[in-house]
């Protein structure tokens, strides 16, 4: 049985995972720079850089050891290691250690674009997902639609024209001084608030599957300062609320127009509570299966890295020792 080591560096996340071929996760190590990060409001390039060079030895090590493979020479297949998406400095790293690790080893190691391997994620906890299959995938900077035929078989319907829905909830949290990340402490403060305390306003409501969210952004900043009686909970659910209808509303007419047998989440927003509901909702309602992801599938991880290697190893083979990392690269891009 074929397994593989996931390495995944593309942000602030320093992660390694190992996973067999019949999808099963032996190990899953995540080690966080976000608390260096806090005090920016942002993450730091330079620092998770520099994160990632001093923690990618001891996470494989962990993951490697929690498997029960030899961290000197581990009985493993291949290498999947994020080499873009992502922040180019924090790539390098994850990229580097992976031919490193590759060429000490004796193993070939595969390139992984880091939104496929979010697809993977569901995967992972039900492999025998039917097809075709609807993913709502939204991160820190990342907001598309994806229908995927199966896997590894995808096409991107829709995406932002500007800020991802991630960046929406982390600069508003900024406005509010809640703090960096700014997901998780809106979505709490919103479970009290009322979403009708400001009206925001409804961003592309045309017929395309495209998002925007910067005007988005711009609005609870204008409204904030008019309204000033508005308490922060408030304010949380009405924008929350807003990004949740424009995401929703987008979905549902994907459902309406792609026959598919499942709807899924994916990316970190995913973990976002408003937004479980509304896809479950909408599952229901079009009669199809919904795929919540657990909150550690949410996260960027290198379990999804190795599972969507996997597949790009069987399909295309191992990538060549010269392969660059690619800051920019596009899920539309990958073949």
């Amino acid at each position: 049985m074929s397994v593989v080591l996931g390495i995944e560096t593309s942000c602030d996340e320093t992660a390694a995972a190992v996973v067999d071929e019949d999808l099963h996760v032996r190990s899953s190590v995540i080690e966080s720079s976000i608390d260096q990060h806090r005090a920016f409001g942002g993450v730091v390039p330079e620092l998770a850089g520099r994160a990632h060079v001093a923690t990618i030895g001891p996470v494989v090590r962990r993951a490697l050891l929690e498997a029960g493979l030899d961290p000197h020479a581990p009985a493993i297949d291949a290498i999947a290691v994020t080499s873009g998406p992502g922040l180019i400095g924090s790539l390098l790293v994850g990229l580097s250690a992976a031919k490193g690790y590759a060429l000490a080893w004796g193993v070939p190691f595969v390139g992984v674009n880091h939104l496929e391997g979010h697809l993977f994620a569901p995967l992972l906890e039900q492999s025998d997902l039917e097809w075709p299959l609807l993913t709502l995938l939204v991160s820190g900077g990342h907001t598309m639609i994806v229908l995927q035929r199966g896997p590894g078989e995808h096409q991107v319907l829709g995406e932002t024209i500007d800020d991802a829905a991630g960046e929406a909830y982390d600069k508003v949290a900024r406005w509010l001084g809640l703090g960096y990340p700014g997901g998780p402490e809106i979505d709490r403060l919103a479970e009290r608030g009322d979403e009708t305390a400001l009206k925001l306003p409804v961003s592309m409501t045309g017929d395309d599957l495209d998002f925007s969210f910067s005007g988005l952004k711009t609005a609870v900043v204008r409204a904030t300062e008019k309204h000033r009686e508005v308490g922060v909970g408030d304010v949380a659910a009405s924008f929350q609320a807003a990004v949740a209808e424009q995401l929703l509303r987008k979905l549902r007419s994907a459902l309406e127009h792609y026959e598919v047998r499942g709807v899924a989440l994916a990316g970190g927003v995913a973990a976002n509570s408003a937004l479980r509901r509304g896809v479950a909702e909408l599952a229901s309602e079009f009669g199809v299966i919904c795929h919540l992801p657990s909150m550690a599938m949410c996260t960027d991880n290198a379990a999804m890295i190795a599972a969507a290697g996997l597949h790009r190893l069987k399909s295309s083979g191992p990538s060549e020792l010269s392969l660059a990392a690619r800051p920019n690269w596009q899920l539309a891009e990958v073949s």
